[in-house]
């Protein structure tokens, strides 16, 4: 049954990657935590690690196949992307020894922040018209110097970057096609390095009790998720679903709130 469920979240894995640009981070971490229960407290740890393999996969997928002008946008952003990385790799040397409730809970605090900030703040359920005017006029709406933290943040609690840089990229003006679209690059350089990490070491993280661990990395889980999300990714980078741009955003945030509940009724 376990088999089933996470082929079929792979499913929804490899949807938000094309809609939302999540890469599969915070919908995959819930589920790996129920499904590698018998590994105790080392379950977030897990999580936290086989979310960056299905996600530096799936990114690097729907990047390859994200049309060329809107890959455009990222010129210049260099210095971006190698900060991203290392902020990625630190986060997941942080995460493999830190208490498992530190990382469950702190990816329940950041998904609540990003949540009521969606809703309160002005911006992202429909941006300002002046932030959309100006969207294709400034520079990237992630700033190079925030690379780091994001990095860091995103590593440590196994979110991918885009639960960050999905609302920086929103309120610039940008429509949410091309927001999770460009979120998907930026979460390849955070979970490529931390990933690494992850595969080399499984210090902080008991894995004896899972069959096919490597490292930190539960690598039957993942490559059952990636069954269930890989055709998804290419068959919906091939033909986008056209989703009204205020619907789309809501969409996200009612997402996160799913995610948030699942991890609110699984606590460690």
């Amino acid at each position: 049954m376990s088999a089933l469920v996470l082929v079929v979240v792979g499913v929804l894995t490899g949807l938000t990657t094309v809609v939302f640009g999540f890469g599969g981070g915070f919908v995959t971490v819930p589920v790996i935590v129920w499904v590698d229960a018998a590994a105790g407290p080392a379950a977030a740890t897990v999580a936290v690690a086989t979310s960056s393999l299905v996600m530096v996969v799936n990114a690097v997928v729907a990047t390859a196949a994200t049309p060329r002008p809107v890959l455009r946008r990222l010129r210049g952003t260099a210095p971006l992307l190698v900060l991203l990385g290392i902020g990625g790799l630190g986060g997941a040397v942080a995460a493999c020894s830190a208490p498992a409730r530190l990382i469950h809970w702190g990816f329940v605090v950041y998904l609540a922040v990003t949540v009521v900030d969606g809703l309160a703040r002005p911006g992202f359920l429909r941006p300002a018209p002046a932030a959309a005017a100006a969207a294709g006029r400034r520079a990237f709406a992630v700033p190079a110097a925030s690379g780091l933290p994001i990095g860091a943040v995103a590593a440590f609690l196994g979110v991918g970057g885009s639960v960050m840089t999905v609302p920086l990229l929103r309120r610039s003006g940008l429509p949410m096609g091309v927001t999770a679209a460009l979120a998907n690059p930026l979460t390849a350089c955070v979970s490529a390095p931390a990933c690494a990490v992850f595969l080399a070491t499984a210090q902080g993280a008991d894995t004896r009790a899972l069959v096919s661990a490597f490292g930190s990395v539960d690598l039957g889980a993942a490559a059952l998720l990636l069954l269930g999300a890989l055709p998804v990714v290419v068959l919906l980078r091939r033909r986008p679903p056209r989703i009204a741009d205020r619907l789309h955003a809501g969409g996200y945030l009612a997402l996160l709130c799913l995610v948030l509940t699942a991890m609110l009724v699984r606590t460690p």
